[in-house]
């Protein structure tokens, strides 16, 4: 059917509502996507975030070696930090780990064994109202939360002995924090061009930019990077479309690198053997 054909084939029985109704529907359609819009603005902190908070004195259940460290902010913020020590007879560093918008530091840490194997010290944080860590979430405060992670990390290690880790939410975070701090390398898992570009994904009708109170500009980020950068991403994401990492490519420096995982979607990266190579690869340098 040629396109012609096809929109008379859809507006043609429009001649037969009378204008009342025409009006009537036009008006619900308005209603509907005023109502929906009111509804993401007020609600976006919930549509974006899935935290599952925990009592200070629960106890985490990790398998693995960990200390359990609370760092009080002021009288109503405190980080949640659990630190994991490296398991190889050789030290190398330490990674911060910056995790996505899902549970708590409990449900990532099942990625931690591949870096500590390595000879890296895992310290990872959960952001305001995530697992054991209070207060209100804003864009400020996980820029100012990442900052205090790197400053304990700087006490004990150089910067060049630190590597920065994203992954999902927490990649525009760790790009921040690389921006305005050295480390020995950035590593981006599933990252995101900004925050409203994987919103306008899946509301394509709505204003996000200027809806959202979180702008997270990785693109930005990223060009200020002065340490060696690598992507992964899977090709089947269909959470943070590998488009994200696509324009996010022209932004890397000659040196950085895109890995790409065909057919990975966003949470099963490491079931791939070109996603632990090139951990292995990376924490080896």
């Amino acid at each position: 059917m040629d396109p012609m054909s096809f929109f008379i084939s859809i507006f043609a029985p429009m001649k037969k509502l009378n204008k009342k109704k025409i009006w009537k529907w036009t008006r619900l359609a308005l209603v509907i996507y005023v109502a929906g819009g009111f509804i993401l603005y007020l609600l976006q902190d919930a549509i974006l975030f899935h935290p599952v908070r925990l009592h200070r004195n629960e106890k985490f259940g990790f398998s693995i070696p960990h200390q359990d460290i609370s760092m009080p902010v002021n009288a109503t913020d405190t980080i949640s930090l659990v630190d994991f020590p490296s398991t190889d007879s050789v030290k190398k560093g330490v990674l911060l780990y910056f995790h996505g918008n899902k549970r708590n530091i409990s449900w990532y840490a099942k990625y931690i064994p591949h870096f500590t194997r390595n000879g890296y010290e895992v310290m990872m944080i959960d952001y305001p109202g995530f697992g054991k860590s209070t207060g209100k979430l804003t864009e400020k405060k996980l820029y100012e939360w990442a900052l205090l992670a790197y400053k304990q990390a700087i006490r004990k290690y150089s910067a060049d002995s630190i590597i920065i880790y994203g992954k999902s939410m927490g990649t525009g975070i760790a790009a921040e924090l690389a921006s305005v701090r050295d480390c020995k390398r950035l590593i981006l898992e599933t990252p995101y061009y900004d925050f409203p570009s994987v919103i306008r994904h899946y509301l394509p009708i709505y204003p996000v930019g200027t809806m959202l109170h979180y702008e997270i500009p990785t693109w930005q980020y990223i060009q200020q990077v002065a340490a060696p950068v690598t992507i992964f991403h899977g090709t089947s994401d269909g959470i943070v479309s590998y488009s994200n990492s696509e324009k996010l490519l022209p932004l890397l420096k000659k040196t950085d690198q895109l890995i790409t995982i065909k057919g990975g979607s966003h949470n099963d990266l490491y079931d791939y053997p070109e996603m632990t190579r090139g951990i292995d690869s990376l924490l080896k340098l």
